[in-house]
């Protein structure tokens, strides 16, 4: 790893023992102590990092070092210094410096000779240069230059041919088009700093000597149709143009596609659109505007400044904008970057706009003209797509205050489009020379600047064309040099430039290969073509911040050198992510749920528990004995294992690690699969006996008399092993796992730049359908055959299982609740709390309602009747079977008996009442009638015979009552 330690640069950075105070090295066995420069100095220090040099004091044997200076300056004395075994560094005696170089424009003349005195190059401080011309030259300016702090004492002179008469000069003519409104009105600025190149080169007596540049232009409104009309007439009539000079991109490939034809050179001013750059079919074009791609190296470098990987582009339907988003897709895909979004508007852009806010684009780059600017940031605006959380990257050649420009085709206001436009950042050529050095005209960036603006009739922000003007004014330059080298300067070795016409194509070449080797300082910083004819320049990197434009940075693709100025201001402190932080979250179960149904699970364990140990105990008692208590047993347990399977239901990651997950899943599948054979089988198998042996009653009667525990036991035994024998085959084939679902996004109660990512953990496995299928078909044929038998029996008595009316009850219970929580849970699998509640409560009813129903009537009926005896003892006291049939038959035949007593007590009250009137009444007639005394013979006296109802009662009247 190579780590450059730059600290601030100065003239000094080290200086030798004894110079300057610098300390001297020791020697030791470990190395060489390490040098720290001064402030000024920055020493390359390698594979260590910034921390480790602060950290140590020696450097090993045969390390290196190696000084570096940035910008204009160079190092003077030896740049590397390497660690001898001595514990020195080589060449102490010598020192390093950083100094300042002059430009190296002033080591060459054009038609002259320069001599270099006092140093070597490069030229250093005190450096001397004299200027000479050649013979049928003048200089103009002074003949000698001294170089100083990195400044030339003197402008620099140059070589000014001994010029003809202006009335002999012969006139060159220059056909433009400026576009002075539309799309893009630079024509506004640029033709006045043509107007401004040309007075100054024809007043210049070493270019053109023999000949004046003159303009003949048309506005071409920025629209291929109109700059077709000017075209033609450019060329269809006098006189003969010797070069064309189109502004936008559009006009520009009309034009270089059609001068071809005509042996015409083209040299645009304002074309950015990288399709020009296709010397097939533009073989004639130059431009000294950069190529809009020249954007795109600048913003991948900012995307990797940034650790931007996702962007999104917005783009206008024009061939400039297509080919160079086109180019950018190609640069970003090399640096890893992925454009995942791209939409384009023909001259509406909401909906687009509307799509980049649905599909969360961030990192916008837009690619259209100014008036398609404010539509797109209007849109923006209604939109919100603006804020702290987006970045735009725009296209710098707008007006500095485009947004505040009125504009009827839009609905917002200034105040609106200012805050939708506030942060964003642009990508601009750099157009203006920002060392504001003498440029080939003898003019610095600035003066011309000034002088530009004094020609203007607007201010210069309110201009067209303002920033691409010093193109233009080179572009007269690149133009004036190549045709003055093509004509030989006024000598004879060129050729005559008035004998040019549209079919010669000699001149036509001599022209091309002169623009093509051109090299010179202009107002706009270095000119110099590229192979397709294009300019090459840095890019300057800005940012709108509170409403005007600020310098942010430099980026010279040539080079891949960002200079940045650490300037960079956002609305929310730090450059915003590329796209939304998606934070991960688990739904977990409600702790508060878990809580109290395992509260209730743990209640229903003790009880079953507690009903298995009543049942064990009193096993001897005939009246339990007749339950077959072992089923019974295995009821107890199999709900035991029921409610157990509620704490592996409920644990989810906030309890246990992933690793531990699929041993929880087994545990949930083992417990409620045998938990429900166990519980429910031994139910069922009851049932299915009572029925089995009660329903044919012919067949079966020797049936009835004995029962084979064993054969229940078998039952039991089967449906169990069907259980473990599908769950084994389950496990081993496609055992269950961890699976995540995945929810929709969620917005976060804060404001912050996140989104949340719910997940839920569930126990799954490959074909989780197709063994649940098989798991919950014969489950669910067993409940529904377990209700048909359960409803068959009710009628049936039977002393060997006397509690199968409670078997069969607890069967409609358990597969009521089983039939409807099944689907329900299935359907609620992604709401854990419901599904968790719904899955276990059913678990925990059926239980609690199985245990209630089998056992509490058996303790309640031994607690109250006292039945703890023995089976002898029992019998003896009740004389008769405690089975339930008879005890059912017993209490009808007491309640009949008392019955049947209180009807005979009223009736022996009837008849008391009867004798006790008899008696009154045989007492009255005797009082009315004295008794007759006796017959001597015995005879019973005669009297008159008594009434029918009168006569006396007698046994047979007293039987008649009763009935």
């Amino acid at each position: 790893m190579l780590l450059l330690l730059l600290l601030p640069l100065a003239p000094l950075f080290l200086r030798p023992p004894g110079a300057g105070g610098a300390q001297t090295p020791n020697a030791t066995s470990e190395g060489c102590q390490i040098i720290h420069p001064p402030w000024e100095g920055g020493i390359r220090y390698r594979g260590l990092t910034r921390e480790q040099v602060k950290a140590i004091n020696f450097l090993p044997v045969d390390y290196e070092i190696e000084y570096v200076c940035r910008g204009e300056r160079e190092v003077v004395g030896p740049k590397v210094r390497k660690c001898l075994a001595n514990g020195s560094w080589t060449d102490m005696d010598t020192p390093s410096r950083c100094v300042r170089i002059c430009s190296k424009s002033y080591l060459t003349l054009e038609n002259g000779k320069v001599f270099l005195t006092g140093g070597d190059l490069p030229a250093l401080d005190g450096a001397r240069v004299d200027f000479r011309c050649d013979s049928d030259f003048h200089l103009v300016g002074s003949s000698r230059s001294i170089c100083s702090q990195g400044q030339w004492s003197t402008p620099k002179p140059h070589c000014q041919v001994n010029r003809t008469p202006h009335s002999e000069r012969r006139a060159v003519y220059i056909g433009a088009l400026f576009p002075m409104s539309g799309g893009w009105p630079g024509g506004q600025a640029c033709q006045p700093a043509v107007e401004m190149a040309l007075e100054d080169v024809n007043s210049r007596r070493d270019i053109l000597p023999d000949y004046e540049l003159k303009l003949i232009h048309h506005d071409s409104k920025c629209d291929p149709g109109q700059a077709t009309k000017y075209l033609y007439e450019l060329l269809y009539n006098d006189p003969i143009k010797i070069i064309l000079m189109p502004g936008c991109s559009s006009v520009s490939t009309l034009v270089a596609e059609a001068a071809r034809m005509w042996n015409l050179i083209v040299l645009s001013y304002g074309s950015s659109s990288p399709a020009l750059s296709n010397r097939q079919r533009f073989p004639t074009f130059f431009r000294t505007h950069p190529s809009a791609t020249l954007h795109n190296p600048t913003r991948v470098k900012l995307f990797e400044k940034w650790g931007w990987k996702k962007i999104a582009t917005i783009q206008q339907t024009t061939e400039v904008f297509t080919s160079t988003l086109d180019d950018l897709e190609e640069r970003v895909k090399e640096a890893g970057i992925e454009i995942t979004f791209r939409q384009s508007f023909f001259s509406d852009p909401a909906v687009p706009v509307k799509n980049l806010k649905r599909q969360d684009a961030r990192i916008i780059v837009g690619l259209f003209y100014e008036t398609e600017a404010r539509k797109v940031f209007c849109e923006v605006y209604k939109e919100r797509l603006f804020g702290k959380k987006y970045v735009w990257f725009l296209i710098g050649w707008y007006a500095d205050n485009w947004f505040k420009i009125y504009d009827p085709s839009i609905n917002c206001t200034v105040d609106e489009m200012t805050e939708a436009v506030e942060g964003h950042i642009t990508t601009e050529i750099v157009m203006l020379n920002p060392a504001n050095t003498r440029s080939i005209s003898n003019m610095t960036s600035q003066e011309f600047v000034e002088k530009l603006t004094k020609r203007l009739k607007r201010h210069p922000e309110e201009t067209g064309g303002f920033q691409e003007a010093p193109l233009a004014y080179d572009a007269i330059w690149a133009l004036a040099l190549a045709l003055n080298k093509t004509s030989g300067g006024g000598g004879r070795s060129g050729v005559r430039l008035e004998d040019f016409n549209y079919n010669n194509q000699t001149i036509t070449d001599q022209i091309y290969r002169a623009m093509n080797s051109s090299s010179f300082e202009g107002v706009s910083g270095h000119v110099v073509f590229d192979a397709s004819g294009s300019r090459m320049a840095w890019t300057l990197i800005e940012q709108l911040q509170g409403g005007s434009y600020k310098k942010i940075g430099y980026y010279d693709s040539t080079k891949d050198d960002l200079s940045w100025s650490k300037t960079d201001k956002w609305i929310g402190g730090s450059p915003p992510a590329d796209q939304t932080l998606v934070i991960k979250t688990f739904r977990f179960l409600s702790q508060k749920l878990f809580i109290s149904v395992s509260v209730l699970s743990s209640l229903g364990i003790v009880l079953a528990v507690v009903c298995l140990s009543f049942n064990i105990y009193n096993s001897h008692v005939r009246y339990i004995q007749n339950s077959q208590p072992n089923l019974n047993n295995l009821t107890a347990v199999g709900c035991s294992l029921a409610l157990a399977a509620v704490f592996p239901l409920g644990l989810d990651g906030y309890h246990i690690g992933r690793s531990q997950f699929p041993f929880v899943c087994q545990a949930r599948l083992w417990l409620l699969g045998l938990g429900f054979s166990l519980g429910y089988g031994s139910m069922f198998t009851k049932i299915w006996w009572v029925h089995t042996v009660f329903t044919k009653k012919e067949e079966k009667k020797e049936w009835r008399k004995t029962l084979e525990p064993w054969k229940l036991y078998a039952t039991v035994g089967l449906l169990v092993g069907m259980d473990v024998l599908t769950l084994a085959i389950w496990q081993i084939v496609d055992p269950l796992h961890r699976t995540i679902e995945t929810f929709a996004k969620e917005e976060p109660k804060e404001d912050i730049d996140v989104s949340i990512l719910p997940q839920l953990e569930h126990c799954s496995s490959k074909k989780m359908n197709t063994w649940l299928g098989i798991f919950y078909g014969y489950k669910g044929l067993l409940l529904l055959l377990g209700i048909f038998l359960a409803y068959e029996t009710k009628s049936v008595s039977t002393e060997k299982i006397n509690d199968h009316r409670a078997v069969g009850m607890a069967i409609y219970n358990v597969a009521v609740l089983c039939l409807i929580t099944a689907p329900v849970t299935m359907i609620l699998s992604s709401q854990q709390d419901a599904a968790f509640a719904f899955a276990s409560l059913a678990i925990v009813f059926s239980s609690y309602i199985t245990l209630v129903v089998l056992f509490v009537p058996k303790m309640r009926r031994l607690i109250t009747r006292g039945e703890w005896q023995s089976e002898a003892q029992d019998t003896m006291k009740t004389g008769s079977s405690t089975n339930n049939n008879e005890e059912e038959k017993s209490r009808l035949l007491e309640k009949e008996n008392r019955e049947l007593e209180k009807i005979i007590a009223e009736k022996e009250e009837r008849v008391s009442e009867l004798r006790h009137q008899l008696q009154s009444r045989q007492q009255l007639r005797s009082r009315r009638h004295p008794p007759t005394p006796p017959d001597p013979s015995g005879a019973l006296p005669r009297g008159p015979p008594e009434p029918p109802d009168r006569l006396s009662c007698d046994g047979s009247r007293v039987h008649l009552l009763y009935k």
